[in-house]
């Protein structure tokens, strides 16, 4: 059986975040943030994960858009215009209407341990939390 984890490339060091791979013995790291190429990813842009994470963890890494919500969706909750609820749902639909779920066994089914990569902080939750449960249920 596939295992799922998930991970946030905000408020982590590099050292837990690698650590946290490391420990959970990852196969591969799925980025599923809509963006990940600004100054502000720090140590978690795509670039740099590509090159660290097999480097310093042996996983491989992906970003795949497919299970990222749309600048839409994302700006309406990030900018307090949508709470969670509304938000996971909307997230759900997408991802039902994109057939991601069949994607994401096709593409990645084969690798033991995934970690989902998103944006998740102590003050707002992340769409890999329903990605997670999504592809749990199927």
């Amino acid at each position: 059986m596939q295992k799922i984890f998930l991970l946030s490339a905000y408020e982590i060091s590099a050292a837990d975040f690698f650590q946290k791979l490391q420990r959970e013995q990852t196969d591969l790291l799925l980025d599923v943030r809509l963006g990940n190429t600004s100054q502000l990813c720090g140590f978690t842009k795509r670039r740099d994960l590509a090159f660290f994470v097999p480097q310093l963890t042996g996983a491989e890494y992906i970003h795949d858009l497919d299970f990222a919500p749309d600048k839409k969706l994302l700006d309406l909750y990030t900018k307090h215009h949508m709470p969670w609820e509304d938000y996971a749902r909307e997230y759900q639909k997408l991802i039902h209407q994109r057939n991601s779920i069949a994607r994401f066994h096709e593409r990645y089914g084969d690798y033991p341990t995934v970690c989902l990569l998103g944006t998740g902080t102590k003050k707002r939750r992340s769409h890999n939390e329903v990605l997670k449960k999504l592809l749990l249920s199927q």
